[in-house]
């Protein structure tokens, strides 16, 4: 424990588990939490992001997706000591209310979301490829976008908001 910790009253309760420090949308957090335990539980139960889903438990639906340094990533098979140290931004941590991310603005534009639960994982890989691939084609946005299920059939409309959102970015 540092002074500061000290100073403000953090203790480190005996059998709590040991304490993880992460950064997550760029803030360092301080969790209790077993090295094992996944990420996608750390942020959702003890930090409070709910972008993030859970799905599968699997990494095979892809609504649990975070971004670990900018490259998209499933936070339920993630142990949470493997990301310590790393930059972790979740769905929460793209924009803010009035001032969304370009390509949260774009999903709203085009109507990209039915029920909402594939969505932070089709997001988060819209703004992992746009990052790496400003201008993609179809293709490119359907082999980005291939390991996120979406079950409501709205694949035509996330389609069109990831080249809405590469419009949005372009200078």
């Amino acid at each position: 424990m540092t002074a500061a910790q000290a100073a403000c009253g953090a203790a480190q309760v005996p059998g709590a588990g040991p304490t993880l420090w992460l950064r997550v949308n760029g803030q360092a957090q301080a969790v209790d939490a077993a090295p094992a335990t996944p990420l996608l539980t750390v942020l959702r139960n003890d930090l409070d992001l709910h972008g993030p889903k859970y799905g599968c438990g699997l990494g095979a639906c892809g609504a649990c997706m975070v971004l670990v340094d900018g490259v998209a990533a499933r936070a339920c098979v993630i142990p949470a000591a493997g990301v310590a140290g790393r930059e972790i931004t979740t769905l929460e941590g793209l924009g803010r209310r009035g001032a969304l991310h370009a390509v949260q603005q774009a999903f709203i534009d085009t109507q990209a979301a039915q029920c909402g639960y594939c969505l932070n994982g089709m997001v988060i890989s819209t703004v992992a490829l746009l990052r790496h691939c400003p201008e993609p084609t179809d293709a490119q946005v359907r082999a980005a976008l291939s390991h996120n299920l979406c079950r409501c059939g709205t694949h035509i409309e996330i389609m069109a908001a990831v080249q809405r959102a590469a419009q949005l970015i372009r200078p």
